[in-house]
């Protein structure tokens, strides 16, 4: 697949009125493509469309709501054209709760907003994009889509499961010419514990701040930029997570390992050594 020409392509970019969204939708705006934005919160999406360098138009979205997506999707093609660029960014944090502690509806709200709202979001353009054969979708997981850890229980399934989900979204639109990323990032300077907190999960305090600073968002969005216009699969930013990676990759390759080597008959071959030792000719 050739280079994806950024300039003079629509994009849709959820969460887009600040944090990781509006980054991106600054950089693609930089690269000359028209922008719109959705995000939740009026009142963030109007502070955002104050910025001449950034997004066109905006628009309220719930990333929940199917009909509300239709809605978007009608309005911004109406006034840009048809969606070449679908970033699903929306999302909340983890309430830091043990999963067996964690109230249900917190479970259920995180799912909602970060799974099922980005497959929203390829329900509502990716046919059209397959139709033209021309397009890109990126997907924004997290690095606790590659790796576990304690007290991130939802918010790592939801994660994960974005990652899976691009991959397989990918596999399907490699052929018709539609490119697909899932962004990975780590800590980044967001209004995310905000948007937790109004999204009704409530994020517990987990102790001091962490001594690294945050990444600069418009860090996050060049690497978006990147990641579309050479279509890379995985687009990371923090290079220091690698180790945990590779650690978790280590213990699944592990595992196959201990996998028994069977005969042509799916007999473990130990068991059929130990099977003639105790019944020799």
């Amino acid at each position: 697949m050739s280079a994806f020409a950024i300039k003079g392509a629509t994009a849709f970019v959820t969460g887009g009125a600040s944090g990781i969204g509006l980054a991106i939708a600054r950089a693609l705006a930089g690269e000359g493509a028209r922008v719109a934005i959705a995000d939740i919160h009026a009142d963030w999406l109007d502070a955002a469309l104050g910025d001449a360098s950034g997004p066109e138009i905006g628009t309220v979205l719930d990333v929940t709501d199917r009909a509300g997506w239709a809605r978007a999707r009608d309005q911004v093609e109406a006034r840009l054209g048809p969606v070449d660029i679908l970033v699903n960014n929306a999302g909340i944090g983890p309430d830091l709760n043990p999963l067996a502690d964690m109230p249900p509806e917190h479970f259920d709200r995180l799912v909602a907003i970060k799974l099922t709202g980005t497959f929203n979001g390829i329900h509502t353009f990716v046919p059209g994009m397959r139709e033209r054969r021309r397009g890109h979708v990126v997907n924004t997981a997290s690095m606790a889509g590659l790796m576990a850890s304690a007290r991130l229980g939802a918010y790592t399934a939801s994660k994960f499961a974005v990652v899976g989900l691009s991959e397989v979204l990918r596999a399907e639109l490699e052929p018709h010419g539609v490119g697909v990323s899932v962004l990975c990032p780590g800590l980044t300077a967001t209004r995310l514990a905000e948007t937790s907190a109004r999204a009704g999960v409530s994020k517990v305090s987990a102790g001091p701040s962490p001594a690294r600073a945050a990444l600069d968002p418009a860090i996050v969005g060049d690497l978006v930029v990147e990641g579309i216009r050479h279509n890379h699969l995985h687009i990371v930013t923090h290079g220091e997570y690698r180790p945990h990676v590779e650690r978790r990759m280590a213990r699944v390759l592990d595992a196959f390992d201990r996998v028994p080597v069977r005969n042509p008959d799916g007999i473990p071959t130990r068991q059929v050594q130990e099977t003639e030792e105790e019944n020799p000719e």
